[in-house]
């Protein structure tokens, strides 16, 4: 399938961008940085494509249905949010150094998708619980919500990073990192959206659950571990809030909430549950 080969060079794309960004900060030349957001932005056009054409490529088959069905749309999906967040982000702080603690995730996920021999990348039919008009939203909301946890992951690294940083040293590589109220600052930013989005996700999916299956909430392990990854973020924003939480202690819940994110996200899915059909 045409898409299927587009998304696999993507994968090689978003590695490209990684390395381009690496050496912006190892030479400190800002035209590595250039060509990197470049080459990440015209990998996200294609990667915009690929999607649509799988789409429409589904229509065309008989089964017609947006391609989040399954665990590699879904990663194909959360490559292409994390990508196009971090484009914002980039855009907005003006800072490329982003690229080099971001960009690894999209490239991960891409290449998890496009080269795993346990997942397939045909296009399947749905099955019965998923033919409803909340896939598209309660998918994208979580996907989002996510994307934004990874970035926050990202500049987490990058705040313990900096960290190491001292006046004697003449290290180029963590002089062009930001400072470290800034990071601080958009790393509570990034984790507020995503604990709007996700809790978006939590309600549209206990609403598709009503209709799918009779009832709100189940305690399937995914909708567990999604509580869990939801109080941890909560506990988070609530420590920043009331306790004034900043610096190296977000950075280490942020590992944690990460961490929970992706056992929801992969771990739950070989858990025999009304949401084993994502794996």
């Amino acid at each position: 399938m045409l898409n299927s080969l587009i998304l696999s060079y993507i994968t090689f794309v978003y590695f490209g961008a990684f390395m381009l960004y690496l050496l912006m900060m190892v030479t400190g030349k800002d035209f590595f940085g250039r060509l990197a957001t470049f080459v990440t932005l015209v990998g996200l056009c294609a990667h915009t494509i690929a999607i649509i054409l799988r789409w429409v490529e589904s229509h065309n088959l008989g089964i017609g249905h947006a391609p989040f069905s399954n665990l590699y749309e879904s990663l194909i999906f959360f490559a292409w949010t994390i990508t196009f967040l971090y484009l914002i982000m980039e855009w907005r702080t003006k800072n490329r150094t982003f690229g080099v603690f971001v960009m690894p995730l999209a490239f991960l996920a891409m290449a998890y998708a496009s080269f795993s021999p346990n997942i397939s990348s045909r296009i399947q039919p749905l099955i019965p619980a998923l033919k409803s008009n909340w896939l598209i939203s309660h998918v994208i909301t979580c996907f989002v919500g996510y994307a934004a946890f990874g970035i926050s992951f990202g500049i987490s690294i990058m705040y313990l990073v900096k960290r190491l940083d001292r006046p004697e040293w003449k290290n180029i590589f963590l002089r062009v990192i930001p400072d470290l109220s800034i990071l601080d600052n958009l790393n509570y930013q990034v984790i507020i959206i995503g604990f709007l989005m996700l809790t978006l996700g939590i309600i549209t999916g206990s609403v598709w659950a009503h209709s799918a299956w009779g009832s709100y909430w189940s305690w399937d392990p995914k909708e567990t571990w999604s509580l869990i990854s939801w109080l941890i973020y909560a506990f988070v924003l609530h420590s920043r809030f009331v306790r004034g939480w900043k610096g190296k202690r977000m950075a280490i819940f942020c590992f944690i909430g990460f961490s929970c994110v992706l056992f929801t996200y992969f771990g739950v899915n070989y858990l025999a549950g009304l949401h084993s059909y994502a794996k």
